[in-house]
């Protein structure tokens, strides 16, 4: 299948494109390169653009015969959403509804988005199914949600088979630790702690010490990038026979701050140093995934349960890329 692959050179856009060239899809990577990195992708063919440009997303999908869009390409950053929330919209939902009518005007139906577990805000029970509330607390989540209703109306007009995939912690490097995170400044903790134990940063803090966890840490669910990637290509699958389809993706098991902290010093055989300070608002103790209605419904299994190796792996790729890709 030939597959538009929207922020493909973004962190999970470029190991999406090189999991579909292993399986015999033909990838093609649409990225503006305001975010990814043409390094990530060496192999792929490549298109620089915009997808909030109708007209050449238009051209292209039909410049390449595409048959199905898979959507990186959002803002992902918490923070930087609620301080700027209409660079989010305008990024995030205006331009994925131009790349959703550019989809109608080439004649594809197929989409895989990339949503988020912030969509459900601050649940109140773990782990998170599907049904629960969505209640979203930054513009971030918001905004993933809004693109979530948008397809599910264009479904139930059938004008899109779609599927959207609610991540948790994406995390580790795939193809053998040569495709990892590069986000600059980087906000994701495994890498943040990676770059502490490379020296690269004076000390890695702890926000919250005193939650209702075992160690008093926050605990994540982590799910390696490459298992990650598999439940996308199992999902484009299924759209052959479905219309609407929405899962989340995670390993199921947290892991706490300090248990991070720790695995990161074990693999790297480094020490560094660690502050404790206070919480950061709008943190909750603890976010996992009940991930069973894609395993039951997908056939998906996860080939990295285990935190260990999936901080291997990322840092492999942090040590072997120290200034991260050569743009």
């Amino acid at each position: 299948m030939k597959v538009l692959v929207c922020g493909g050179a973004g962190y999970i856009g470029s190991n999406m494109t090189a999991l579909l060239a292993r399986e015999g899809h033909e990838p093609i990577v649409f990225d503006n390169l305001s975010k990814g990195h043409r390094a990530a992708v060496p192999e792929a063919e490549f298109v620089q653009g915009d997808f909030g440009d109708l007209d050449f997303t238009v051209e292209t999908l039909k410049k390449y015969d595409i048959e199905a869009v898979m959507h990186f390409a959002a803002f992902i950053e918490v923070g930087e959403s609620v301080a700027e929330p209409l660079r989010y919209y305008e990024n995030n939902v205006s331009k994925t509804r131009t790349l959703l009518e550019a989809m109608g005007k080439a004649g594809v139906d197929k989409f895989v988005f990339s949503s988020t577990a912030a969509v459900y805000g601050m649940p109140e029970t773990f782990p998170i199914t599907e049904d629960l509330v969505k209640a979203p607390i930054n513009p971030y989540g918001e905004t993933k949600w809004a693109v979530e209703r948008m397809l599910h109306f264009l479904s139930e007009s059938e004008q899109v088979r779609y599927a959207a995939l609610r991540y948790f912690n994406a995390c580790g490097a795939g193809s053998n630790g040569t495709r990892g995170e590069d986000h600059r400044p980087e906000s994701h903790l495994i890498p943040l702690i990676i770059q502490a134990a490379m020296g690269k940063r004076d000390n890695i803090k702890i926000f919250g010490t005193d939650y209702p966890t075992d160690d008093g840490t926050c605990v994540r669910d982590y799910i390696h990038i490459e298992d990650l990637c598999k439940a996308h290509l199992l999902a484009l699958k299924k759209l052959d026979a479905e219309r609407e389809l929405y899962y989340n993706l995670g390993n199921g098991k947290g892991y706490s701050v300090r248990q991070v902290i720790d695995t990161v010093k074990r693999v790297s055989g480094k020490d560094f140093t660690v502050v404790e300070t206070d919480r950061r608002p709008g943190d909750p103790p603890v976010l996992t995934a009940d991930a069973s209605k894609a395993h039951k419904e997908l056939g998906w299994t996860t080939d990295f349960p285990e935190l260990e190796p999936i901080v291997e792996s990322a840092w492999k790729f942090h040590t072997d890329n120290p200034n991260g890709y050569a743009d």
